[in-house]
């Protein structure tokens, strides 16, 4: 099936039926592209782990519509979590809260907590309307894309892994970039599992309380293995000056070998230009904006044939703790 436009009311009308019927349909939030069933139906989240090669343990987040429908797949919601819904609902943060016994079983990984989404883009909102209208309770969606890989930002990412069996909703580039932050509510005190781009500071301000470490109490959740978001270019984090040395001692073989073929690329803030041959691609200086683009530069680089890519480390700063988290995660699967 093609890329079908979010903004045409008969295609969101489809996608809503294709859900109710227990199928697959991508769709776009303001975090990333997701790949969404019907949460209430454990057959059709079954199919989102088979079309991923995602472990059926890992959890999914489960996109609602509002606290209400949340409450659907909640045993009680814990009063920080809704002091966190209420901040930043519709918006990119997911909390995990005790599950309700009989639904999301499969979406839980099985475990008796569930991570809980309402998504602020509008197409996804539209979507989720409709869907709820034909008795959907609410749509599990991890990222569009192979497990373990680049998360798409653009419908024809989702596309590129997937084929054109699957129905996917166009809803333009996305305008976050990274998964949601996610806080576990369900132990008593709040466990920031990972960051997004809502900085501690602001979800500790909302929840009225300090975050918390994981320990081994804490859920398993999306997104948070060791391995994760990676491209199939070997991805590998370097402080500024030890870049700065790492390509001053390139040998020139590796340089004659790389050019015309950009196998050697280098993402950077700061670096003006690197030695001739070699691919540069500038990482904006401004944490939000380094977000929005982290997975598509990473895939255009994969589409362009580098096998290795060389990454300034982001700032050991609050607000890029998001864009730290990926990168760190993606480079793990070359160490």
């Amino acid at each position: 099936m093609p890329i079908l436009a979010g903004s045409d009311p008969a295609a969101l009308d489809a996608a809503a039926e294709a859900l109710a019927r227990g199928e697959l349909v991508a769709l776009p939030t303001e975090t990333v592209y997701g790949l969404g069933a019907r949460a209430d139906d454990d057959a059709a989240v079954a199919a989102i782990f088979a079309a991923k090669g995602r472990p059926s343990d890992h959890p999914l987040i489960v996109h609602v519509s509002d606290a209400a429908q949340a409450e659907r797949f909640a045993a009680g919601l814990p009063p920080v979590a809704r002091r966190l819904m209420e901040a930043f609902w519709p918006g990119p943060l997911t909390v995990i809260v005790p599950r309700r016994e009989g639904i999301g079983t499969a979406a839980a990984g099985g475990q008796d907590t569930i991570g809980l989404r309402c998504p602020s883009h509008p197409v996804a909102r539209a979507l989720l309307a409709r869907a709820q209208a034909l008795g959907v309770a609410g749509v599990a969606a991890p990222s569009a894309n192979r497990f373990g890989r680049v998360s798409p930002t653009r419908a024809s990412h989702v596309a590129d892994e997937f084929g054109a069996q699957l129905l996917v909703l166009d809803g333009g580039d996305c305008d976050v970039g990274i998964e949601s932050a996610i806080v576990d509510c369900s132990r008593g005190r709040p466990v920031l599992l990972r960051p997004g781009v809502l900085t501690s500071a602001q979800i500790e301000a909302a929840a009225g309380e300090p975050l918390h470490a994981p320990d081994g109490s804490a859920p398993r959740a999306s997104g948070t293995l060791e391995q994760h978001y990676a491209p199939h270019a070997t991805v590998r984090l370097m402080p500024l000056a030890q870049l700065r040395t790492a390509l001053d001692v390139l040998p020139a073989d590796a340089l004659r070998a790389s050019k015309g073929s950009n196998k050697l690329a280098v993402y950077s803030r700061s670096l003006a230009s690197v030695p001739r041959g070699l691919r540069l691609a500038r990482m904006p200086a401004d944490a939000q904006a380094a977000a929005q683009e982290l997975f598509a530069t990473l895939r255009d680089l994969d589409a362009e044939g580098v096998t290795l890519i060389w990454v300034e480390d982001p700032p050991d700063e609050p607000a890029w703790a998001g864009v730290r988290d990926r990168l760190r995660r993606a480079a793990a699967a070359g160490r």
